[in-house]
Parts: C-alpha cells; structure tokens; sequence
C-alpha cells in the first residue's frame, strides 16, 4: 500500500517537526534520545548473516523484555537451531535486553517510516517476527507482509479505550490484522475486540498471559537473598516496598513511614523509582527529609560510605533488572504509577511472592490482574496518601491481615500459569521443521 505508506511517513514527519522541541530539551538536559539513531531513522540493524532460522521479538520496554526471558528459554530448548533478535524502543528496554539476551542481537526498533523498516528487515532477513503484546506500527507491518515475513502477535492485550480508537480507523485496521498469521491474546475479551477490528476467528488464540509464567514464587531465590544481605535486612523486620514509582509517590511513602516509624522501629522502607533518570532526585529527597540513605549502586559499586548507619536507612534501588527479585523481599507492597496517570505498572512480581499488596486507581495498564485480584479480596486499592498510610498501619499492627492478603494474591499467581507453553508452540508454528541430521547406514554406525 504505497499510497498509504507515504501518507504514514508524511504525518510522522510532522509529528516529529511539531514535537522537536520537547525532544530537543528531552536530549539536552534530560541525556534522553541520545543514542540509536542510525538503528531508528534509517533502520541500520546489525546485520544478519547465514542461513539459519530466526525469530525477529520486538519487546517495547523493560516489562515486555523481561515477559520474553521464558519464551526465549523455552524455544532455545525446542529449537537450537535457530537465531533471535531483540528490538525495543526505549533506551532502558534495551539495557534490560542486553543484560537478560546477551548471545542475541539486540537493538532499537525502527520508527515506522517505510525506507527505515524496509531496511531494517533486509538487514535482518528474520524467518518470522513476534510482536509483544499490541505494536501496531502500519509500515512495519506491511512491510513485513510484503516481504513474506510471518507476523504474529503474542501476550496480545487491547484496552476498551484503545479499541474504540482503533475503530475509528477500521479499514486500516482490518488490512494490518489481515497481515499477522496469528494473534495470540490473553483473553476472550480481547480476542472478542480483536475480531471486532476485522479479525478472523483462525487467526485468533487466547492462549492466557505470560505475565504469569515465570513469576517467581519462592522468597529464598538466591537473587532476593543476594539483596536481603547486601541491604543487611533483618528476619525480624517488616519491609514496605514502594517499587515502580512516580513523582509524587515516593514523597507519599516516605510520609507513611514518617508517621509508622517511631511507633514500629521494626519498618523499613525500600524505593524503587520507576525511571532511572530520578535516582539522583529521590536520592535527594530523602536526604532532604533527613533521612540516612542506603543505595543498591553504592552497594554494588563497594561504595559503602553512602551511610553511616546502614541499619536505619532508607533503601534506595537504583539499579535496572533487579526490582523483581527485590519485591520478594517485601511484607507490605505498593506499586507504583497508580496514583500517577501512568496507569500502573506490574503488580504480578509482588503477588507471587504473597506481598500484602497496595496499589491506587489508576491500574488500566494491568486491569484483567486487577480484577482478579481485587474479586478474591488479594489486594487493596488507596486513593490518596491517607489511605495508603492507614493501610500500611493496619499491615503492621495486624500481620495475619497482611499474610491472608499477600497468601490469596500467590495462589491467583499460580492458577494462572501456563501460557508460556502455548506461545512457544504458536510461534514454532511460524518456523521451517528443523533439519534432522541423515540417518546412517548400519555399515556406516560400525565403522
């Protein structure tokens, strides 16, 4: 669809015109976009060479990346023949993926202009490409299509919101399902959307969510146990961790454990900022409140001078890939970009390990894990920074509330596994049968 294509890059263009601006300040004084942008732009991938089969993953950031490691472990197995890369589209995504991938190809995810995607798939020359959850990019897409390419999508989800915005542009809609061999959805309720948008029945699987598959359950893993003796934790302590937060969460947490503190001197206190372009600042700001502080990189690092009085301290998380481990270190967790407009980030990790979980009403990032949740009473939603003290009150003064919260929210995680093998068979589906080897002759085996 040519017509289209150069409709697509005639609107991105001034997209980016429009927005230059905010994305030159974002680059200047934030470091933000500073990379990549031969990879972006003109869609220079590394450059794949010989014959062997490969999957093309595109993850969009660090959940999407971290919901791969099982698959890629599970079709390792099935398939050693094969090659895969990793795209993304942030720079903390990519980070991620080359800590958890690093045999793979990693890189940035083209932007949708049809001279950067056309390139990038030469360059590539994948076998097959599996979307993350919902990327609808429309010159990606018919490129891939144009060139042979099975598509697929996989851990497909599909809010209310964005299917009523998608329906506005059904004709377009209907031409870029049309493109995917199949579409492998976390429910019916998004397989029900998903064919309300022009797909086909054959296409669709409700295969569950991999979200749940690899979660780990079990406290003593040696990754948590690692950080409960780097962060000289006490068994007899009560951890409440504010993980994957925004501004102005970590100020409501440290104002819970203000007030909790003097009256329980057993509480301690671990923040997660959700971007790593705020460590510095929350850094700061619990210095401001007078606050000793504790910092997983100075740890790392063997800079231990970050506090005099590491017993006390406050912790600061403020590396990358370590909050899911760290969440198993948690009695009382809140999770964070709920009292924000993020719409929450992944209360799955904390639930498995049986957290008594806190979250505020902004979750429709994760509204299916909400429901669930919520409905067997495995969690509790705080609106203001109030509730969300008089909740970690009630935790602490009554434990066996928190242990019966935290045990219903692990038994839902564990009802709910299983996906990951469903979308490892999905995708070999996509692939050439492997080359067995020749059989040899009985004469050949003697000699």
């Amino acid at each position: 669809m040519p017509a289209v294509s150069w409709l697509l890059n005639t609107v991105y263009i001034g997209l980016l015109l429009a927005l230059s601006p905010v994305l030159l300040y974002r680059r200047v004084v934030l470091g933000k976009y500073r990379d990549g942008w031969a990879q972006k732009f003109l869609g220079r991938l590394p450059e794949r060479t010989g014959e062997r089969p490969c999957v093309w993953f595109h993850a969009v950031s660090v959940g999407e990346v971290l919901q791969l490691k099982h698959v890629l472990s599970k079709l390792r197995t099935s398939r050693p023949d094969t090659e895969f890369v990793i795209s993304t589209t942030t720079s903390t995504g990519l980070e991620v993926a080359r800590d958890s991938f690093p045999n793979d190809r990693v890189c940035y995810f083209p932007l949708d202009f049809s001279w950067s995607v056309r390139r990038a798939i030469d360059r590539v020359r994948p076998t097959a490409i599996v979307l993350v959850e919902l990327e609808i990019w429309p010159n990606f897409i018919f490129a891939a299509h144009a060139a042979g390419v099975p598509l697929a999508l996989i851990n497909g989800r599909i809010s209310e919101r964005s299917y009523r915005g998608y329906r506005r542009i059904g004709w377009l809609m209907r031409r870029l399902l049309g493109c995917f061999q199949k579409l492998a959805v976390q429910n019916d309720t998004y397989a029900n959307r998903l064919r309300g948008l022009g797909a086909s029945v054959d296409q669709i699987e409700t295969t569950g969510s991999i979200k749940f598959d690899g979660l780990e359950t079990s406290r003593s893993n040696c990754r948590t146990a690692e950080l409960r003796t780097a962060f000289d934790l006490a068994d007899d302590e009560l951890v409440f961790i504010a993980g994957s937060t925004q501004s102005p969460e970590e100020e409501l947490a440290l104002e819970t454990y203000e007030q909790l503190r003097r009256t329980h001197p057993k509480l301690r206190l671990v923040l997660v900022p959700r971007h790593k372009e705020r460590f510095d600042d929350v850094a700061r700001l619990i210095r401001n409140w007078g606050h000793p502080l504790l910092r997983r990189s100075r740890i790392a690092s063997r800079d231990l001078n970050e506090s005099n009085n590491p017993v006390r301290s406050i912790i600061l998380l403020d590396t990358l890939g370590e909050l899911a481990a760290c969440w198993g270190l948690a009695d009382i967790a809140y999770v964070g970009g709920s009292l924000t407009k993020r719409g929450g980030q992944n209360m799955l990790e904390p639930a498995a390990y049986g957290a008594a979980l806190l979250f505020g009403p902004n979750t429709w990032n994760f509204r299916d894990a909400v429901e669930l949740l919520l409905e067997a009473d495995a969690a509790t939603v705080v609106h203001n920074a109030d509730e969300l003290t008089q909740a970690v009150r009630q935790f602490v003064e009554i434990p066996q509330r928190a242990g019966e919260l935290g045990g219903r929210a692990r038994q839902i995680v564990l009802a709910q596994q299983g996906a990951t093998s469903q979308t490892v068979a999905l995708v070999e589906t996509l692939l050439p049968k492997p080359v067995e080897p020749p059989k040899l002759l009985p004469q050949e085996r003697a000699a």
